[in-house]
């Protein structure tokens, strides 16, 4: 993984600026830097619209008692389409406005979702660093076919009137 990465931080800008040599040589100099503050300017745009819209329905879909892993997805997405628009050049500026168009994300989001499910070094730790047994062995879980189950442990905790978060009575 570190080899590909190493790979991309020399590709990416090579690649870039010979796409500036070749677009500069086509509509010159000033043309060139023009395109390029204006998809930065346009990238920003389009960042705190579609963002603020993907905020909206990530709050409605935890109002529903869902998570919002759809939206969670886009939105990194959409951060890194940011990043990428805000990065000088041509090719980078051309994934990151196809991340700003939803079909793309959803098509990545599912691949991203096999990759996953196909992956067998998936590990989850509990808290205590022991790898996170769903139902541990001396339970049972119930077998409904539309409940949901949680199990677990509270503790009742005292009110400090001391706390600045405390209500205070008057």
């Amino acid at each position: 993984m570190g080899f590909f990465i190493l790979l991309l931080f020399i590709a990416v800008p090579v690649t870039e600026i010979a796409v500036f040599i070749q677009v500069g040589d086509i509509i010159g100099l000033w043309p060139t830097i023009a395109i390029v503050i204006l998809t930065a300017i346009l990238g920003t745009a389009l960042l705190r619209q579609q963002g603020m819209n993907t905020l909206m329905r990530a709050q409605a879909t935890l109002n529903t008692g869902h998570l919002p892993t759809a939206e969670l997805f886009d939105g990194a997405c959409l951060l890194f389409a940011g990043a990428l628009l805000l990065t000088p050049g041509f090719v980078t500026d051309t994934v990151g406005f196809l991340l700003f168009f939803p079909p793309f994300r959803a098509f990545l989001r599912h691949k991203a979702k096999d990759l996953v499910k196909n992956s067998s070094n998936i590990h989850m730790m509990g808290p205590d660093g022991r790898p996170f047994e769903p139902h541990p062995p001396h339970s049972q879980p119930h077998q409904g076919a539309n409940s949901s189950v949680i199990d677990g442990e509270f503790e009742e905790v005292k009110a400090n009137p001391e706390s600045p978060w405390s209500e205070k009575q008057d």
